[in-house]
């Protein structure tokens, strides 16, 4: 009698260590909406983004239509793109601004668009060696200096608008550097109206960047190589009166 006594003394003893053990995070059926949000919100808070879009998706699921909806959809464009799941997050980004038309927070979704188009087209190794190619595709980025566009005509005063005001700069000294990348690869291949073409185009879009004055001097050697004389006697005029000290004027 005494050994059956120990025994379920102990059977006792061992229940109860594991009914006091900690349990993974897991979503339930008792759980109210705030509950399951405050619970992804700390993951998500964590740096888990992965398993915080799991738990996000939960409460959108169980409570799609709920007060705490819409902030979940915001919490899902950060957390997948964070995650780097660059579709996902842009497929977020725009059901919200479909189902959302006329939201305040719509300001930061265009902020974040912009974020993404313009982590869609980094390249790590490019980026580390700082290696710019000619065929180097980079229509995510001109995509995203049209949502950071779209973010300060539509709403000037957001406490984005200065980030994205300089996001922008960045992305047009980007761009035009990356014409100017183009035109040398044609240049060095004897294709110098498609080299000219390139120069002019930055002239007309990107006027206002440091790389202006390349793309004059470009312009004038490949209007020069075409003997295209008025052409290149007015780029050489520009570049006379915007860059007095530029070297190649004679």
């Amino acid at each position: 009698m005494k050994l059956k006594f120990i025994l379920i003394v102990l059977m006792s003893i061992a229940l109860t260590a594991c009914a006091g053990k900690p349990k993974p995070q897991q979503m339930t059926a008792t759980q109210t909406a705030q509950g399951m949000y405050q619970q992804a919100k700390e993951v998500l808070d964590a740096g888990l983004y992965n398993r915080a879009i799991e738990l996000l998706k939960g409460v959108e699921s169980r409570y799609p239509f709920g007060p705490l909806a819409k902030q979940v959809q915001l919490d899902l464009i950060y957390a997948h793109h964070q995650a780097g799941d660059i579709p996902q997050a842009l497929a977020s980004i725009d059901r919200f601004i479909r189902l959302n038309p006329n939201q305040p927070d719509l300001d930061y979704v265009y902020y974040m668009r912009g974020l993404t188009n313009l982590k869609a087209d980094e390249n790590a190794f490019q980026e580390f060696f700082d290696i710019e190619r000619a065929d180097r595709d980079l229509s995510s980025t001109r995509q995203a200096f049209d949502d950071f566009k779209i973010l300060l005509n539509s709403f000037p005063n957001s406490k984005y608008a200065d980030e994205a005001r300089n996001r922008m700069l960045v992305i047009k000294n980007k761009l035009a550097q990356h014409e100017l990348i183009v035109a040398d690869y044609y240049m060095r291949r004897g294709a110098y109206l498609a080299a000219a073409n390139r120069g002019k185009y930055v002239l007309e879009f990107y006027r206002d960047v440091p790389q202006v004055e390349q793309a004059l001097e470009i312009m004038v050697e490949s209007y020069g190589r075409l003997g295209l004389d008025k052409l290149k006697q007015d780029a050489e005029q520009v570049l006379r009166l915007n860059f007095p000290q530029n070297s190649s004027i004679k």
